[in-house]
């Protein structure tokens, strides 16, 4: 139940299971953004400390297919899995071997699973419910996997925020699943970066382009939006295209960045067809970080372009520098040009190595949490972007955060 990658060669669902996983983690994080350096977690098959004891919030397109990517890794136990939709939930359990007295449903499934004995669970749900969840879970103690976006609102990113630093003092894990940061040619873009590569860098653009989602009309409650991506139309359910499918470009900005930008100014417009969500189609904006860093963002959702793009390219005084979600990522120019490479298959590698990263945190006890913050961070500048440009006025960082708008969605008629 959460977003979809468009690749250069065929349409990749969150909701598809792509096969084969890896056995090698690598991730990296910006110093700068107060992260850790990085690290390398390499297991053999079948050679593990101990098994976590794992539930799974979310059993749908991608909640299904990233369990089964759990329980391929072989360091997890596959205790329990909820869904709001009991069917989803009894599909995901049958292929998992869970129990049937816990797979659980309804709005409140994620409570009964989080008391049902896991001692880990992740999160694969409409991020609106991200927050209260996630308070759940680490209240009761539990190690957080996490997609993104990690909220839809500041309120809530927030409050994941100050979960973040809860987990660590409870001495628990808490990983927000980023792919870009663990692709070896993007990490080493960035290191290379960190070198100087690029000297001091001027402008960032990146670019967000997707081939749309289906969009059907509104019912008399959310139920039939809580499934097949319809949610990423809505913005309350998921934080607006720029914060659910271009949010992988924008952390990679970030990560290039290594800081929050301060204001931001822009336009968007929803241009699909007979839409019903309020979710903008179109969306371009232009951040600005208080060294006067320029960062263009263009954003589009619309069946126009197959192959579509996730993309950051940095240019600075001495080189330019490209990541990727796919394609090529590399650094032109200067005397640390790096011709790079290809980014294969980050949709399923980033996932895989991610999983292998939070076994590795648990057993080796790694409970700094370096991911939290960076997605807060993200969360915090696609909802500048997206307030910016909805409004067609320059907004500040400071302004947004002090508004502390709160995103509400209307749970009238649901299974509680």
């Amino acid at each position: 139940m959460t977003g979809m990658i468009h690749t250069k060669h065929h349409d990749l669902s969150r909701r598809a299971f792509l096969g084969r996983s890896a056995l090698v983690s690598a991730t990296l994080i910006t110093p700068s953004m107060g992260l850790a350096a990085p690290q390398q977690v390499e297991e053999k098959a079948g050679e593990f400390k101990r098994k976590i004891k794992l539930g799974v919030v979310g059993c749908g397109g991608r909640g299904s297919w990233i369990a089964k990517l759990f329980q391929k890794h072989g360091g997890y136990e596959m205790h329990g899995v909820a869904d709001y939709f009991q069917e989803v939930a009894d599909k995901c359990g049958d292929v998992l071997n869970v129990d049937k007295s816990r797979r659980f449903s309804s709005l409140s499934g994620y409570k009964k699973l989080i008391e049902s004995g896991v001692e880990a669970v992740a999160f694969e749900i409409p991020p609106y419910f991200f927050p209260e969840h996630t308070k759940a879970a680490v209240e009761a103690g539990l190690h957080v996997y996490m997609a993104k976006p990690v909220a839809v609102d500041v309120p809530g990113a927030l409050l994941v925020e100050s979960l973040g630093k809860k987990a660590t003092q409870k001495n628990r894990c808490f990983l927000v699943d980023y792919q870009m940061p663990t692709d070896p040619v993007n990490l080493e873009v960035v290191k290379r970066i960190r070198e100087g590569a690029l000297g001091k860098i001027a402008q960032m653009a990146t670019t967000g382009f997707c081939g749309g989602f289906e969009d059907p009309p509104l019912g008399p409650t959310i139920e039939d939006r809580l499934q097949h991506l319809i949610w990423v139309n809505d913005i309350a359910l998921g934080c607006d295209y720029i914060g659910n499918f271009d949010i992988h470009a924008l952390d990679a900005a970030l990560w290039v960045a290594g800081q929050k930008p301060v204001s931001a100014c822009g336009a968007s417009r929803i241009c699909r067809p007979d839409p019903h969500g309020d979710s903008a189609d179109v969306c371009s904006a232009v951040f600005e970080f208080a060294d006067g860093l320029v960062w263009n963002h263009c954003g589009e959702a619309l069946k126009n372009d197959p192959e579509g793009a996730l993309i950051c390219r940095a240019y600075g005084g001495k080189a330019m520098a490209q990541i990727n979600y796919w394609g090529q990522a590399f650094i032109r120019g200067g005397k640390l040009h790096y011709p790079g490479g290809n980014v294969e298959n980050l949709y399923e590698a980033g996932a895989v190595r991610n999983i292998a990263t939070f076994y590795g945190n648990v057993t080796e006890g790694r409970f700094d949490n370096p991911t939290v913050p960076r997605a807060v961070d993200g969360v915090l500048t696609s909802v500048l972007g997206r307030e910016a440009a909805a409004r067609h006025t320059r907004l500040t960082m400071e302004q947004v955060i002090r508004e502390n708008k709160k995103l509400e969605v209307n749970l009238h008629g649901l299974k509680a």
